[in-house]
């Protein structure tokens, strides 16, 4: 099984949920899948399996989560599946869900139960078609590229007032800066907040040239941790591979501190999830180096500015540069694959696995193990991902 989270954001770049968006198999090494085979196992909802594995609390501190479900999987018995409170909850489907009087009742009833409800894909032409299903949602998925949010805000206004509109595919931070000093939407969900502002002109500040200069120091190959009388009893105690990403880790942190909350997410689980994959990938020698790329991955953002002036503020192996700055080298194949499994591109993330012999639960294990990681150093809550 594959699962991904993807974040959601308001006005103020702040989390507000996350989207759950989740394949059982390797459409590759299942072929039937890409037929109606994507119909096995639609008694249960796949989202909502991960989310009661971890628990919401751990997997989305807290937050609401929406969970894919598809005109078959709608009608599983999802009170059975998902513990926690319904209007944590949000089933998310697309045009596949028909205002038929069968699904209507469905959704009714679901909405009856708790639940809230969004909906994607649906073209413009399609609104007055659905105007039955549109009175029952309480989120509304609109690509901003496709659509006149200007006409759209006030048509949901005066027609469906309680809902919200999400705007997808917000890639750049100009578009989200625009469409939010338009004010049309509700949430945002996209790539932008991964992304320093173009053509950013700002001097890094003196205390981020502090951190970035602690980590060339930890980081250079010459560096010797036993010889730091300050830290060498935590050498001894960890070990100087751990204690040195034990400092990667928290000084990437304050590097963060003034970026969106998700950077320094996405920056952590990244890293974990690198050295995870490593053995997948036949890289199982050079852990400690991916950790550092998925570490750096998001470097640009952190420190607002091109990724080639930021590698040039950081000391890295020729590797890391290669797979950060030009998609070349060794490690350039698992940011790849990072980037695609982030993104749920399921389709690339089955050819890549395919091509390298690679398991599908050993990929899921490593993700999952990553979240709960990155848990644990925020919230020490303890779990199965050493």
């Amino acid at each position: 099984m594959f699962g991904t989270l993807i974040p959601l954001f308001d006005s103020q770049t702040q989390v507000k949920a996350y989207s759950i968006f989740a394949q059982k198999y390797n459409s590759y090494t299942n072929p039937s899948f890409l037929g109606t085979g994507w119909l096995d196992g639609s008694g249960s909802v796949l989202g909502i399996d991960i989310v009661e594995s971890m628990g919401i609390q751990s997997l989305t501190d807290d937050k609401t989560v929406f969970v894919e479900v598809n005109s078959v999987s709608i009608f599983s018995d999802i009170d059975e599946q998902f513990t926690d409170s319904h209007d944590k909850l949000v089933l998310l489907f697309d045009h596949n869900v028909t205002p038929t009087d069968m699904y209507v009742e469905r959704l009714k009833a679901l909405k009856a139960s708790g639940y809230k409800l969004a909906i994607r894909k649906l073209a413009v032409k399609q609104f007055e078609e659905y105007k039955s299903v549109l009175s029952l949602v309480d989120y509304v998925l609109l690509d901003h590229k496709k659509i006149d949010i200007s006409k759209a805000r006030i048509y949901f206004q005066k027609v469906y007032p309680n809902v919200s509109l999400v705007a997808v595919n917000v890639n750049t931070q100009e578009d989200y800066d625009a469409l939010t000093s338009d004010g049309g939407y509700d949430l945002y969900e996209g790539k932008f907040f991964k992304l320093p502002a173009v053509n950013s002109s700002k001097d890094v500040s003196p205390l981020k040239a502090t951190y970035v200069e602690l980590l060339n120091i930890v980081n250079d190959p010459d560096f010797d941790l036993d010889k730091a009388s300050t830290v060498r009893h935590a050498a001894a105690m960890l070990g100087q591979r751990e204690l040195k990403r034990w400092i990667n880790t928290a000084v990437t942190r304050e590097l963060c501190a003034d970026r969106p909350s998700e950077i320094t997410r996405v920056s952590l689980i990244r890293a974990r999830f690198a050295e995870l994959l490593a053995p997948v990938f036949g890289m199982a020698a050079s852990s400690s180096e991916l950790f550092l790329m998925g570490l750096f991955s998001v470097l640009d953002a952190m420190l607002d500015r091109p990724m080639k002036e930021a590698l040039e503020m950081v000391r890295v192996s020729r590797d890391i540069e290669g797979a950060l700055l030009d998609g070349t080298g060794k490690y350039a194949q698992i940011l790849e694959f990072i980037n695609a499994y982030e993104s749920a591109n399921w389709s690339e993330v089955s050819r890549q696995l395919v091509l390298i012999g690679g398991d599908d639960a050993d990929v899921y294990d490593s993700y999952t193990k990553s979240l709960s990681w990155y848990r644990d150093l925020f919230y020490g809550t303890g779990s199965d991902g050493k």
